[in-house]
Formats: C-alpha cells, sequence, structure tokens
C-alpha cells in the first residue's frame, strides 16, 4: 500500500528543503507529517505515540540547527520517526522495522543525519558532549550538538554523569528534555515529581515568561546578548520555586519549561538558545501520542499498537482457530503472583517495564512488595541484592538486552556477595523488529562466566513455572548462588500451561526423545523447533535423539557422559551468540574429558544481526527448522533433499 504524503511533505527530502520554507508554513508540516507518521504505522506497524509527541520538536529543531553539521542525537529512538521522515527517507519509511528495510532506531549506518546509534535509553547526553569536546579540541566553535531526552531516560545514571561533565565542558551543547511523564509505561520516582513541580508552579511560571520576552529580543541586541542571558538566568534562579534548581546545581543553564507543540515559539526559543554559549538545558512539556486521540488517553497501549484501523482506532489481531499459547512474559508475571500469594518473602523488580515483563500484575495484586524503580538496570540489581541480605527472594525481570547494563553489579554486588537473586532476563534471543541493539544475544555467554550464578532456560512454560517454585523453595538459599533465568519475547506452545507446580534439581537436563546416530542438545525455548524437526526427519528415515540440557551452568555432566559415549556426532543449537554460549560449554566439556566427537553448533554468528521477524533471522543463521534439519542430514552423512525438507518443513507450519 503506497502512502502519499501530503503537499508541502512532499517536497521536503532533506533539512535544507524544510529550511526554504517560510515559518507561517511550518504547523502545515507538522499537521502534514504527524498524519504521515498514522498512516505508515497503522497499515505497517512500529512505535506510535513517541514520535507523535516530537513531531514540532523534530520540525523545529531541523529548522533552526544546520543538520547535519549541527550535530542532532536522539535518545532511545521510538521519538525519531519524524526525524527519520524528514532526512531523506520519506519514502522508504514503509519499510520501517522490516526485514531488510529501515532500522526502527537511529543508526549511523543508513544516514548520515543519525549522527549516534541508539537504541537503550539515556545515552544521548554523554554522545552528543563528546562530539561537543571534539568539536573544541578541533577548533570548531561554531557547530552546534544537541541531545534530545526523554524525562524517562533521565532516570538512568548515565543520564546524569553526562550532565555532570557537561556542566563543566565549556561547550556549545543543548540538552532538549522531552518531559510527557512516560517512558513506556508511566514514569516514577522523585525526579518525575520534580518535574511536575516546575510545570505546575504559578511563580516559576512568571518568572520565565518575562525571561522569554527578554529573549525574545536577543536578534536586536547584538554583542549585548551575553551579558543580557547573564542576568536574566539569574532572575530566574532567585525566584524558581524558591529553591535551588537541579540542573543549574549540574551548572546547565535552564530555560523553560515551554509548549513542545507550540511550532512557532519552539522556533523562537530555539533560535535564541543559539546565541547563548555553553551547556544548557531546555525543557519542552510534550502530550506522548499527541494528535492521535486514544494514543494521548492511553499511553502506554499505544506506545508500539501493531497494526490498527486508523479512523476507529481498532487494533487488528490474529485470529485463531484455537486460543494460542501464552505469552511467556505473562506466563511470568502470573506464576509469580501465584507464588507470591504463598510466599510473602517474594517481591518483585523491574526497571520501567512493568507492562513489557508483566510484573504490573504483581503491581496491581501486591502494590507494597512489587517495585519499578524507573531506567535504572544498575539500580535494579543492586536494590535487589540489598532486598535479598535480608532474607527476601527478589525476582528481578530485566529484558536479556538490557541486563548488560547492570554486568558489574551482577558480579559485585550479587554473586561475589553470595545472594540468592533471581534474575529473570525476558526477551532472550532474537528480539524481532527492534533490531540488534534489542536482541537478548549474548547473556548466555556474560552469565556462564561467572561464580555463584546458575544459568538456566526453560523450553516451555510448565518449565518457567517450576524453576520459579523452585527457586523460591527455603532450600534454594542454601545454594549460595543468584540463578539466570531466560526466556524469549512471544507466545511459548503449552496453551493449557497451568500446570501443578514440581520442584527442579538443579543442574539436572532431560532426553526429549531417544534416538540414533545424531544427538541434538538445545537449551531453552529453541529446543521445540528441534522436536518437530524430529517429526519431519523420520519421514527420511532419520532419528536424531534430543536433549533438552535446561542449565548452561552447573552443566548435567551425567547426562553429557552419557550423550558422548553413545553417540559420536552432536549438534548443539541455541538463540543466543555462539562465541562462549551453550555450543562452547559442551565443547569445552568434551575437550576437558577426552571426548573426540564430531560437533556441529548452530547459534547466532559473531556478527551483528540486524532487524526482523524471528524466524526470518533464525533463518538467515542457519538455526530455523529447515537449517536444523540440514545441519542433522548433512551430520548422519544421509543428506535429505533441500526440496523435501522445504516442503516437509511448510506442510507442519514451520516455516
Amino acid at each position: 500500500m503506497l502512502i502519499t504524503p501530503g503537499k508541502l511533505l512532499s517536497q521536503i527530502n532533506s533539512p535544507e528543503d524544510l529550511r526554504k520554507l517560510d515559518t507561517s508554513e511550518l504547523y502545515q508540516v507538522c499537521t502534514e507529517l504527524r498524519q504521515f507518521i498514522i498512516d505508515n504505522v497503522s497499515v505497517y506497524g512500529g512505535h506510535f505515540g513517541a514520535s507523535l509527541g516530537v513531531v514540532e520538536l523534530t520540525v523545529a529543531l531541523h529548522y533552526v540547527f544546520h543538520t547535519p553539521e549541527d550535530q542532532l542525537v536522539w535518545d532511545v529512538g521510538h521519538q525519531a520517526y519524524g526525524h527519520k521522515i524528514l532526512t531523506g527517507r520519506r519514502d522508504a519509511f514503509r519499510t520501517n522495522r522490516i526485514y531488510g528495510g529501515l532500522s526502527g532506531f537511529p543508526r549511523r549506518k543508513e544516514s548520515k543525519f543519525d549522527t549516534f546509534g541508539v537504541g537503550h535509553s539515556s545515552t544521548s547526553v554523554s554522545a552528543a558532549l563528546g562530539m561537543a569536546v571534539a568539536s573544541k579540541i578541533k577548533n570548531d566553535l561554531e557547530r552546534q550538538h544537541i541531545a534530545v531526552i526523554g524525562d524517562g531516560a533521565m532516570t538512568a545514571g548515565l543520564a546524569f554523569e553526562g550532565m555532570n561533565h557537561a556542566g563543566v565542558s565549556n561547550t556549545n551543547l543543548l540538552i532538549v528534555l522531552n518531559d510527557n511523564c512516560m517512558s513506556i509505561d508511566p514514569n516514577v520516582g522523585a525526579l518525575k515529581e520534580y518535574l511536575t513541580d516546575i510545570t505546575t508552579s504559578h511563580t516559576y511560571n512568571k518568572a520565565r515568561d518575562e525571561a522569554w520576552n527578554a529573549l525574545g529580543k536577543f536578534s536586536k541586541l547584538g554583542k549585548r546578548a551575553r551579558e543580557i542571558a547573564a542576568k536574566l538566568e539569574s532572575a530566574v534562579k532567585a525566584t524558581l520555586l524558591k529553591q535551588s534548581n537541579l540542573f543549574e546545581s549540574l551548572n546547565l543553564r535552564y530555560f523553560g519549561p515551554v509548549d513542545g507543540h507550540d511550532i512557532n515559539h519552539l522556533v523562537s526559543v530555539l533560535q535564541d538558545l543559539k546565541d547563548i554559549p555553553g551547556p544548557k538545558l531546555l525543557h519542552c512539556v510534550t502530550v506522548k501520542g499527541k494528535g492521535y486521540a486514544l494514543a494521548e488517553k492511553d499511553q502506554t497501549k499505544w506506545h508500539a499498537p501493531g497494526l490498527f484501523d486508523k479512523v476507529t482506532g481498532e487494533i487488528r489481531r490474529k485470529v485463531y482457530e484455537v486460543p494460542p499459547p501464552p505469552k511467556y512474559q505473562d506466563v511470568f508475571g502470573h506464576t509469580l503472583v501465584e507464588l507470591a500469594e504463598q510466599n510473602d518473602k517474594i517481591v518483585g523488580i523491574t526497571p520501567a517495564m512493568p507492562s513489557g515483563s508483566s510484573l504490573n500484575l504483581m503491581m496491581k495484586a501486591m502494590p507494597d512488595r512489587a517495585f519499578d524503580v524507573g531506567i535504572a538496570e544498575q539500580h535494579a540489581v543492586t536494590f535487589s541484592a540489598g532486598l535479598a541480605t535480608q532474607g527476601l527472594i527478589p525476582f528481578c525481570n530485566i529484558y536479556s538486552t538490557f541486563m548488560q547494563r547492570a554486568y558489574d553489579q551482577v558480579i559485585h554486588d550479587v554473586c561475589i556477595q553470595e545472594l540468592p537473586v533471581v534474575f529473570c532476563l525476558d526477551r532472550a534471543g532474537f528480539a524481532g523488529a527492534d533490531g540488534p541493539t534489542h536482541h537478548g544475544a549474548y547473556d548466555l555467554a556474560y552469565m556462564r562466566c561467572v561464580p555463584n550464578l546458575i544459568v538456566f532456560a526453560p523450553m516451555n512454560e510448565q518449565e518457567l513455572r517450576n524453576i520459579m517454585y523452585t527457586v523460591q523453595l527455603p532450600d534454594f538459599a542454601d545454594h549460595k548462588k543468584a540463578i539466570s533465568i531466560r526466556y524469549p519475547r512471544g507466545e511459548g506452545v503449552m496453551p493449557q500451561w497451568r500446570t501443578p507446580f514440581e520442584k527442579l534439581e538443579i543442574g539436572k537436563g532431560r532426553r526429549v526423545r531417544n534416538g540414533e546416530g545424531v544427538a541434538i542438545l538445545t537449551i531453552g525455548h529453541i529446543g521445540n523447533y528441534v522436536d518437530q524437526v524430529c517429526q519431519l526427519l523420520e519421514g527420511e528415515g532419520i532419528y536424531p535423539a534430543h536433549y533438552d540440557l535446561r542449565f548452561v551452568k552447573p552443566l548435567d555432566e551425567a547426562l553429557l557422559h552419557e550423550v558422548c559415549r553413545r553417540f559420536s556426532k552432536i549438534l548443539t543449537v541455541e538463540d543466543g551468540c555462539l562465541m562462549g554460549g551453550f555450543g562452547s560449554a559442551v565443547a569445552e566439556f568434551m575437550a576437558d574429558h577426552g571426548y573426540a566427537v564430531t560437533l556441529k553448533r548452530l547459534g547466532i554468528p559473531d556478527r551483528v544481526v540486524e532487524h526482523g521477524e524471528p524466524l526470518e533471522l533464525h533463518r538467515e543463521c542457519g538455526f530455523d527448522p529447515a537449517g536444523i534439519a540440514r545441519a542433522v542430514g548433512n551430520l548422519h552423512a544421509v543428506r535429505p533433499t533441500d526440496r523435501r525438507l522445504l516442503t516437509d518443513a511448510e506442510r507442519l507450519g514451520l516455516l
């Protein structure tokens, strides 16, 4: 479906084209840009509310600053759709987040206007400051550097570290705070309350208006601009809420709050701020989902709603003949509530992802025992460690890709101190359309090398429930170890998933299917591919055995000895990086015990894998069902025909 841009938007192929327009035309540009985003996302999917909320800000920034010479850094990227459309990617925007198409996030390889690749939050200030310092070193003192960061991203320690450094840098750095009280879920914490106080203070806003009236005259003041600015900031400091300003205390000149949807005022303000030297912060108040009433009303739901009817707002959902299995995250959420009702020591923690992790179920049922700590993964881990020192059982739910940001805390604050924290790593493996910044590719490797840490991955919902049950039992603490439980985004395989709890033996795998010739070893959900592939291969006269190891650490050595003695050809399959992952652990075991067997490993190769549907990415990396079947056939020395494999795979619904 071809989506036609509006009259003005169709003429804008770069910010240079935008800057040719009169300011009186910018309102129409914003209207057309917002509609173009709505039209595209409703048909092709993607993130929604965040980009709608910064349409005016996006237009104003590209209109005032000479991008890409002036360097614009977007935090996260959910808010950068308008930026992509205005910077030469309008006609390709329909491929956004589709395999082989545009990335859903700013990406340096994609455009010179994407000055810094982003996907994890709170990086913009540090990155833009690095660029600004580099310009200063090169004596390029006219170049401007702008970081656009949401108020949710401000809760991360990295943002404060960047601002702390920026305040003493004496660089041309403008931090634009996009304040909409939202990240994916509503923001939490003291910073949110502080920003609310600023935006609702009558005393402050009166002083602000007087300041902006004077700033509007800067263009006529010439060399006196700096002198006037110094006097204005002293006046604002004296009246601001009758207390010190957080940002001013970091030596950042603070301006705002301003209406982030008033395009003409934004242009005027940004033009004035260009003339003020040094690091500064502009506080813009916006509405996530602005311009689409349903998204304004329910901002969490419309963060990334999927395909929808733009007129009625009806979200298009896949129709199933029978109810599908639940998502793993929902199994986690419901099971945690079920266990917490029986065990009052259980607490839940998540860094700003209560809906995405389904911890919101416990937050609703037991608000005093479930905590959203904001975008602060490091704090989430150490906070969990503190809870564990007092005998509580913290279930700390962090997406695999975001856990990377708290790796030191896992080692230093949890594992060295032998604290039994339960890490539940959602979105493990390929994360789909969110791409390489969100793929949970590395957790098996980076977790298994840490002492005092158990690494587990369930093959199905029942195993997820059983391991959650096991780790909250009194005797688990006797291990004096933490545990990492990883599971993928999306649906499981068991529609009837509420099975009775069973205690699992730590470090014990299982034989799923007996066989001959080749043994397939798997870890986690990807084992369901193998279970189906074994059915497929029976028609070819190939009968591989299948073992679900469950634990990467400790490995079930008794089971591995059995496998290595019975089979001379072994295949490992994992939805994780090959270097240092599950297959590497098996290879190390074989080397340590002198087994001379043929080992083939399938998993994520040592390169950045782009975005796409998980099955598309599995196929690209060779561990989709047909790829697994071919690998088994090659090991078995009875190579199945590719045509037969593909036909049967399609028949079984594997492709």
